[in-house]
């Protein structure tokens, strides 16, 4: 029988190999986005120093469905307003080893519609 890796653990794999070129910093952080089945999350992290500089997800913005499309432009729309408010203009974008496709797109296209540049 053949045995197969979960969708996770492959995931995983990728998000370490796209980790392993991409870091933050204090001038231009990294956009890092964190799907789950009932919600979505965002921090924007500056690696140099290990420090979250702004976050958002679904489950603080109170979200009924906080697991579709809607919901992640509403993050994305949101994270991008906190990062205004943060001096923030220049991000390096982290889709977390998921597809660019769904919910991540949605969230990234809020953010940059907003005024976050990546």
């Amino acid at each position: 029988m053949i045995k197969k890796e979960s969708k996770n653990d492959m995931r995983q794999r990728r998000h370490a190999r796209i980790r392993a070129s991409l870091s933050g910093t204090k001038e231009c952080p990294r956009l890092n986005v964190f799907r789950s089945n009932n919600g979505i999350y965002v921090q924007v992290i500056d690696d140099e120093s290990g420090n979250t500089l702004v976050s958002s997800s679904s489950v603080a913005l109170k979200i009924k469905n906080g697991g579709n499309i809607e919901a992640a432009a509403l993050v994305g729309k949101d994270i991008a307003e906190k990062c205004k408010k943060a001096k923030i203009e220049k991000v390096v974008f982290d889709r977390g080893g998921n597809l660019y496709h769904g919910r991540v797109k949605a969230l990234a296209e809020a953010a940059r519609e907003n005024g976050l540049n990546f």
